[in-house]
């Protein structure tokens, strides 16, 4: 079952719109303005997020932002009477990844929200923990402000590893989301990850990328 979350300050259009993602199987969180959606945010995780853009409290472009802001790479789908093209840019430019325009048919949500949910949003610019930063636009890395010179694939590892931090991550998991189906063997994983260790030791004094015996590895701050 999909969890979602609606932030919506109509409550007759929430209601329909929450009582219609069940009957298609999917539980909706809802929230009528900005601060409590991204209270919802903070504290959940959901496979599609649906903002309203004239909230109470913070509207749906702060919002947006502010999701994209903390690294959070969650579709958002822009829920909005206004139509006009210098509208959409807006809601895009702020992260959103689909756009409707109100009214709209139930049945059209649902399939964009089903579409959205198997794939994560290309919208996030950058995840930020602790010291360590990712500018997902020019594939660049900083910790403790100094800039690391990581290999792509290293990028992609280290990628992986803070998007599940503190969590961490099994070693065929690397490999399936690093080489997908073309596995290297198991000592390729072992030198990127040293590569990626002594690199984020040359700027760090904690360490950074944890061995988790017999799993693999972990992003802890």
């Amino acid at each position: 079952m999909l969890n979602l979350l609606l932030v919506e300050d109509n409550m007759d259009l929430a209601s329909g719109i929450v009582d219609y993602f069940l009957l298609n199987d999917m539980q909706c969180d809802h929230a009528c303005n900005g601060i409590s959606g991204l209270n919802l945010i903070n504290k959940n995780n959901y496979q599609v997020i649906l903002l309203d853009l004239n909230l109470p409290q913070m509207d749906g472009l702060e919002l947006c932002q502010n999701i994209r802001e903390q690294g959070i790479d969650t579709p958002i789908i822009m829920l909005t009477a206004r139509d006009s093209l210098a509208d959409k840019i807006k809601g895009f430019n702020a992260g959103a990844d689909d756009y409707l325009v109100k009214p709209f048919e139930m049945d059209e949500l649902v399939v964009r929200v089903q579409a959205l949910s198997r794939r994560r949003s290309g919208q996030m610019k950058s995840l930020e923990i602790g010291q360590t930063k990712l500018n997902f636009f020019d594939k660049t890395v900083y910790c403790n402000d100094q800039l690391l010179k990581l290999s792509p694939t290293a990028f992609n590892i280290l990628d992986l590893l803070m998007r599940n931090s503190p969590n961490a991550v099994s070693r065929n998991l690397l490999l399936h989301h690093v080489w997908g189906d073309a596995t290297p063997d198991s000592n390729c994983l072992k030198v990127h990850i040293h590569y990626l260790r002594k690199r984020l030791d040359t700027v760090s004094q904690s360490e950074l990328l944890q061995t988790v015996k017999g799993y693999g590895f972990a992003f802890k701050v």
